[in-house]
């Protein structure tokens, strides 16, 4: 099935596919066990018609898979206890018991062991879980990725404070930093970070109740919930958790009614010790049109900024990636890569998906010339490649400075900024290793060179003139004269 799955759904696969294991069958149904209710959660949610797909390819027979969890108790593959799969997903016993979905969470106060609900309705409760143990019919909750573990996540320069502040709140939740509020441009890392503090506190404490949601839905709910008169349902919803986490928090912008209600919301929770995280595209203070008093608390805790990720970092973003989907990447491809996309994680991301189906329809490993394929790059056509020496006499011109200062061991820092330039084009625009590089300046080390490469992006990224002169540089490299 796996290798069907491959051949046909290649975007789909990870590699901790190879952990799910055959659980039995029964009633047409396929059961298989993810190895935790995370990833059991996700698999129902977003890959099971792949899934059911490719079994019944296989196989030549009409049957249906069901995930489960390695908690999840089983019947019995035959005789009055076989399991009658329904048309809604749920599954029953055929000796006519009291009809349970597969995925319902149960609760120890009652006999019957459901969750109770508002009004005889158990609408209110299946959703305050990170791992949606019944179907959200509203569609609130968002699915939890196991990809974004705190495992996956690679730590650079611009994203150091936010993910070790991500950890602590995972840690202890409602006592480390309380709101945690994390904000940065699109495709950054921000959920990866919200996603990450949700799963460790699932793995920690799987009892935790767990809201995880857009601000959007928020939004959206709290309209039903106003027009519909239920407004009590609502309220329970948001308020009886243990962590609440809000995607793009900066939505509220201009929705007076619904910022008094999330001010409230807050405040309940936050003086209940529960833990609020907010991600946004901007810092609080820079959020139009909300309220001071919102700005106010959600600046109570810690407010982190994710910032692009450097050249170095965008490298190891690669590799992982790679890496989770079982594909090996090498070193000259995630170097070719980190250089032509420089904005954000998502595009990265974009481009190993795209290697990963050339791979698999080519049925070939990964190499550079692929790597040009999936960037766009005109087949057969290699750029023209550029040389350090074309590099240094740029800079040297642009500074009025001498080679043999760039090679001295001099610090000042008319030599010492042009020299970091001169490592930051060469890193980017040509193949050389970081100690290849160090050795035409003076034969220093790599860590030198990398932290040249960090002082520029840095530079760049702060400074408008400054990006305008590495721009004007780069234009020159790649033309220079042949007089």
């Amino acid at each position: 099935m796996l290798v069907h799955l491959r051949g046909q759904q290649p975007a789909l696969c990870r590699q901790w596919f190879e952990e799910i294991e055959p659980a039995g069958m029964a009633g047409g149904v396929l059961r298989l066990r993810a190895h935790s209710q995370v990833h059991r959660d996700y698999l129902q949610r977003q890959c099971l018609n792949p899934f059911n797909d490719a079994a019944q390819t296989v196989s030549q027979r009409l049957i249906s898979v069901q995930f489960v969890g390695p908690e999840d108790d089983l019947p019995a593959p035959t005789g009055r206890d076989a399991v009658v799969d329904r048309s809604d997903g749920a599954s029953e016993r055929s000796h006519g018991g009291a009809p349970r979905h597969a995925n319902e969470r149960t609760h120890p106060d009652r006999e019957d062991g459901r969750i109770p609900g508002r009004h005889g309705r158990d609408t209110s409760r299946p959703m305050i879980s990170g791992e949606l143990r019944r179907p959200d019919p509203l569609g609130l909750s968002l699915v939890l990725n196991p990809d974004y573990a705190f495992e996956h996540f690679v730590v650079g320069p611009g994203n150091r404070l936010a993910h070790a502040a991500a950890q602590a709140v995972a840690a202890n939740p409602g006592l480390a930093y309380n709101p945690y509020f994390v904000h940065g441009k699109v495709g950054l890392g921000k959920t990866h970070l919200l996603q990450a503090i949700c799963l460790r506190i699932k793995e920690s404490n799987p009892g935790a109740r767990i809201f995880y949601t857009s601000c959007d839905a928020f939004i959206t709910y709290f309209m039903e919930a106003v027009q519909a008169g239920e407004m009590t349902d609502f309220r329970h919803t948001f308020r009886e958790v243990d962590v609440l986490v809000i995607d793009d928090v900066h939505f509220l912008a201009k929705r007076d009614r619904t910022q008094e209600e999330f001010f409230h919301t807050f405040n309940s929770l936050y003086q209940m010790h529960k833990q609020i995280i907010l991600s946004s595209d901007a810092p609080p203070e820079d959020i139009p049109d909300l309220e001071d008093r919102l700005v106010s608390r959600f600046k109570w805790g810690l407010v982190a900024n994710v910032a692009p990720p450097c050249y170095e970092t965008r490298v190891a973003i690669l590799k992982n990636k790679a890496k989770l989907r079982g594909m090996d990447m090498p070193d000259d491809v995630a170097c070719h890569i980190a250089a032509k996309i420089d904005t954000n994680i998502r595009e990265l991301e974009g481009a190993v998906v795209k290697l990963q189906i050339l791979s698999s329809v080519e049925k070939r490993p990964v190499d550079l010339e692929m790597a040009r394929t999936a960037m766009g790059e005109e087949p057969g056509r290699t750029e023209k490649q550029i040389q350090i020496q074309t590099i240094i006499n740029a800079v040297t011109d642009f500074y009025g400075v001498k080679v043999t200062d760039l090679q001295s061991k001099r610090r000042h820092r008319s030599v010492a900024l042009p020299r970091q330039v001169c490592m930051y084009l060469a890193r980017k625009h040509t193949r050389h290793s970081l100690e290849e590089i160090g050795g035409y300046f003076g034969g220093r080390d790599h860590t030198t060179v990398m932290h040249a490469v960090r002082t520029v992006e840095v530079k760049v990224g702060n400074e408008d003139d400054f990006q305008r002169i590495v721009s004007s540089l780069e234009d020159a490299i790649k033309t220079p004269n042949t007089q």
